[in-house]
Formats: structure tokens, C-alpha cells, sequence
């Protein structure tokens, strides 16, 4: 898994080249300009997959129902998780039916569960586990958690490989990973396609430029989650009330995501990770990542 310096530093310039919350459902018509597709933005119309986590799904409406509610509201998957209560076959009957995809499934924070996740997305038919990479604290240094996560990651590669199912790492607020760059390394040095990156666009807000990140990752990333994230916010009322904004109305740039995802030619999934809750509020969420992925 070691790679050499010229190598990792050829392959990012190449690259280059090429929590959760919100607050509540506003009008639409609050939606800040800034995010809106002018003339001549890239469209991601027919590129771009958009779901929503399957516990932001409020309704208390049989499985089938919430995926039928999803596909008339404008969404084309779902991505549940280890927090779900996920029975395979009622998931897989319910995306037959509906034409719901079930994309991925989230694995969250535990590096053990790994395989039992892997496992369960198999089932599923979804075709990516989302990993987080473990979390740095005074108790567990950083050098300790870059070998510690990138052996467990990598002695789950031959089950993932054998599943179909890739193993995507998010960028979270764990004080790790904490660059581009030193992502895309700790990336390549699994040297395989079987991992990759799960871009989160409003975790990076806090502390850089989503549009760095995504021009500088390149074709590593392989999905993307979407929030937004508010700078005045945090400085006026605490950092995790940075995210209780809506979806454009916060401090991302999405124009320059906009622009950098088409740079790396990025098809593929844009997952909601917001507030969830009833039929309206989904509606509203599916109507603001149509305007800030432009998907119109």
C-alpha cells in the first residue's frame, strides 16, 4: 500500500486538472441566488442520481409506500444504514416495485462492522458500503488511526470485491483526513478500485472549499452527500448549528461544485443528508438539490 512520492504527486495533478441537521422547511422562493444555474452552467440533468437517506423518510407508511412516496416526489434511490431496520427482502420487493434504486448502504462509524455491512448491502443489491475511517482523539493518535483503518479497510476488500460492492470513505468530522490531498493519498494507497471516496459537499464548508476538494480528488469520488452549511451561523450560535440551513442558502459555492464536478466529468449519485420528515418537506428537499446540482 506504499506508494512513492513522485507518483502520489503525479497522480493528484492529474486529478486536479481533470452531524447532520437543517433547519426547517423555508418557501422556496428563499432559496439564495447564489446557487441558482446561470446561463451556461453545466447541467447534470440524466448524469446525476438523486436519493435521500432512508431515515429521513418521516412517514409512517409501509416500506413500499415510502419508496413509492420517493419516486413521485422526483427521487431515483435510497441509501438506508446499520441504524436502519433493513429486512432485505422487503427492501428489494419494495425497490422492484417501485423502481427505487437501493444504491448503497451506510456502515457509519464502526470499522468492525464492516463486513456485516457488506454483507447486508449484498442483499440489498446495493453497490457501495459508505465507511467512515475512524476518529482521532487525545486517546487515539492520528498515525495510530491511519494504519489501524487502512488495515481494516483493506482486509475487507477480497468480501467487498467478491459482493460487487465498493467501499467508499466519507470525509466526516472525525480530525482526520483533514486535506485533499492527504485524502486522495490514503486513498490510492489501497491501490485498488474496490475503494474509493463518498464526497460530503457541506462537511467541508466548515474548514476549506468543496470545489477544491471535488477538483482535487478527481475520479476517486465515486458519490456524493448533500447538505450545506452556514459560516455566520457557526460563529453566532455553535459549530454543529452551522448545518440548520437550507440546502443553498448557506455558505457553499455550488456554481464552483457545479463546475468542478463537470471538470472530472462526475456521473452518479447525490444523496440528501438533511432533516428529513414528511411528504412536503421531502418535496421541498428534492426541489433545492434540483436547483443547487442543476438538475433541471
Amino acid at each position: 500500500m506504499e506508494q512513492s512520492r513522485r507518483s502520489f504527486l503525479k497522480a493528484v495533478g492529474v486529478a486536479g486538472v481533470a452531524g447532520m441537521g437543517s433547519a426547517l422547511a423555508g418557501p422556496w422562493t428563499r432559496m439564495a441566488s447564489a446557487a441558482a444555474p446561470a446561463k451556461g452552467d453545466p447541467s447534470f440533468a440524466g448524469k446525476i442520481k438523486k436519493a435521500v437517506k432512508y431515515g429521513m423518510i418521516g412517514e409512517k407508511i409501509p416500506v413500499e409506500a415510502k419508496f413509492q412516496m420517493l419516486k413521485e416526489l422526483g427521487y431515483d434511490g435510497v441509501e438506508p444504514g446499520l441504524r436502519d431496520k433493513v429486512d432485505p427482502k422487503e427492501f428489494r420487493s419494495a425497490s422492484d416495485a417501485t423502481g427505487i434504486t437501493i444504491h448503497g448502504f451506510v456502515n457509519g462509524w464502526g470499522l468492525d462492522d464492516i463486513p456485516q455491512s457488506i454483507d447486508i448491502a449484498h442483499d440489498l443489491g446495493a453497490k457501495t458500503v459508505l465507511v467512515v475511517a475512524g476518529k482521532v482523539t487525545e486517546e487515539a493518535p492520528y498515525d495510530e488511526i491511519y494504519k489501524v483503518s487502512q488495515e481494516k479497510i483493506g482486509a475487507a476488500i477480497p468480501l467487498a470485491e467478491q459482493a460487487g460492492v465498493q467501499l467508499l470513505v466519507e470525509n466526516v468530522w472525525n480530525n482526520f483526513l483533514l486535506s485533499p490531498l492527504e485524502m486522495a493519498r490514503y486513498i490510492d494507497e489501497f491501490n485498488s478500485p474496490t475503494v474509493g471516496v463518498y464526497f460530503d459537499v457541506g462537511n467541508v464548508v466548515r474548514y476549506g472549499w468543496p470545489e477544491q476538494w471535488v477538483r482535487i480528488l478527481g475520479p476517486r469520488t465515486k458519490k456524493l452527500d448533500i447538505k450545506e452549511y452556514s459560516r455566520k451561523i457557526q460563529r453566532d450560535e455553535g459549530l454543529y448549528k452551522g448545518f440548520q440551513v437550507e440546502l443553498g442558502e448557506g455558505d457553499c459555492d455550488w456554481p464552483s461544485v457545479r463546475k468542478a464536478l463537470a471538470a472530472n466529468n462526475y456521473s452518479g449519485w447525490a444523496t440528501a443528508e438533511v432533516k428529513g420528515g414528511d411528504r412536503k418537506r421531502l418535496a421541498d428537499i428534492s426541489q433545492r438539490m434540483d436547483r443547487v446540482l442543476n438538475l433541471g
